[in-house]
């Protein structure tokens, strides 16, 4: 990974649905799906979806800020996120 790259990670719900959004950005170099938290040790996605292991969803992107910052990651995040799901 070059200096001027940054990483982000953002839990969203279904991570195929962030993965996505995310891919199309112009800067965005790389989006890897994975879970956030919780208290299993490498829980399989049908363990994560029963809510039992207390893990989100989650999307790490590597980003080249010279092309896309935080913020404009932060705002389509916020656009496409329903905080109630």
């Amino acid at each position: 990974m070059a200096d001027k790259h940054e990483i982000a990670v953002f839990a969203g719900g279904c991570f195929w649905c962030t993965e996505a959004v995310f891919a199309q950005l112009k800067g965005v170099l790389m989006v890897v799906p994975g879970y956030a938290g919780g208290h299993t040790a490498n829980p399989t996605y049908r363990e994560v979806c029963t809510d039992s292991t207390g893990h989100s969803e989650a999307v790490r992107i590597q980003f080249d800020p010279d092309q896309v910052n935080y913020k404009r990651l932060l705002n389509v995040f916020f656009e496409t996120h329903d905080p109630t799901t």
